[in-house]
């Protein structure tokens, strides 16, 4: 047997106090001895309770730790979030200035278009009107022809005016100069076309084409009769004097008349 107290003394210090703490809890009395198996037990159990307490302290350190972990990664996440937002707020900054430079855009290609409407229209305005000019001066071209040729053909090529040179359809085609005429005691028909200009080999060919079809419906309506083809026009090229040649077209430039 030994005193309760030299076992308590005989005991570690730190489980010193935790004894008799306990024994205070529940209001035990310090015998004086005690057995030493119970002493023995005792001391198991408190080694028990000491390792178990350590095995708390280390769980709590623990998780104390993947406390301080959590927070340090929450802060980061909610440095992360205020850096999404800022980047957020400075992507829809940028969209809403993305945004008015498109409205300005539409608005700059609605005005861009309205001007080229209004050009448009000036320039179809234009074109009637020159087109207008042209004929004006197509029919005032004409006009001059009609008193000139009869003279210039009897003394160029001996093809006298029966009647006087007339605009006139004939199936369906409008005919610019046409009259009938004589030449060495024959008769004749004399067709023709009037052109201010003749540029380019596709304006040329179209009004060469232009006056074949006439002439088909000429002699359509009157048979197989003599024609005599020419063209008045204000300048004509010597490529266009061959070909008009080799078609049998006579060109008459208005300086000749």
């Amino acid at each position: 047997m030994m005193k309760i107290i030299e076992a308590i003394d005989a005991l570690p210090e730190e489980f010193q106090l935790p004894i008799i703490k306990a024994f205070e809890y529940f209001r035990l009395e310090i015998a004086d001895t005690v057995k030493r198996s119970d002493f023995d037990e005792l001391k198991a159990t408190v080694k028990e309770l000491a390792e178990a307490q350590k095995k708390s302290e280390e769980r709590a350190g623990r998780l104390e730790t993947a406390v301080t972990e959590l927070i340090e990664a929450q802060r980061r996440t909610e440095k992360r979030l205020e850096e999404l937002v800022e980047a957020q707020k400075k992507s829809e900054e940028r969209t809403g200035r993305l945004e008015t430079a498109v409205t300005e855009l539409i608005e700059a290609q609605k005005r861009t278009e309205e001007e080229l409407r209004k050009l448009a229209k000036g320039l179809a305005n234009t074109r009637r009107d020159l087109g207008g000019l042209q004929r004006t001066m197509s029919y005032a071209f004409e006009n001059e022809a009609f008193r000139l040729l009869p003279a210039f053909l009897k003394s160029n090529f001996q093809i006298e005016i029966k009647e006087r040179f007339v605009r006139q359809e004939i199936g369906g085609k409008e005919i610019n100069i046409f009259a009938h005429g004589k030449r060495n005691g024959k008769d004749i028909l004399i067709m023709g076309e009037s052109k201010l200009r003749l540029t380019g080999k596709r304006e040329l060919d179209k009004t060469f084409s232009e006056i074949e079809e006439k002439v088909e419906a000429i002699k359509n309506e009157y048979g197989d009769v003599e024609i005599v083809k020419i063209l008045i026009t204000h300048y004509a090229t010597q490529g266009v004097l061959k070909k008009a040649k080799e078609i049998g077209i006579l060109v008459i430039q208005s300086f000749e008349l």
